[in-house]
């Protein structure tokens, strides 16, 4: 079971390494491509990936969120030269 921002560690693969969901106490890092057939197969794959992002929509329901994280970097504030022109 995928515990969303949980810790650093988790990596939940999905189909092989089709798709990864990377666990952070900060951020999931969702990478790849999955193609969902309509097979057990693929119900198998949907089902996964729903528990997954349902775990991370709770996490993100429960906790009272900042706009946004701290360790993201600050947005640009003004214009600089080109050094290279």
């Amino acid at each position: 079971m995928f515990d969303a921002y949980a810790n650093d560690d988790d990596v939940l693969s999905i189909e092989g390494d089709a798709l990864t969901i990377s666990n952070g106490t900060a951020r999931i890092t969702i990478s790849g491509t999955l193609d969902i057939a309509k097979d057990k197969r693929g119900l198998k794959a949907a089902l996964a990936l729903q528990q997954a992002i349902g775990s991370v929509v709770a996490a993100l329901q429960a906790a009272e969120l900042p706009e946004k994280v701290k360790d993201e970097p600050p947005e640009p504030t003004g214009k600089t030269d080109n050094p290279f022109v």
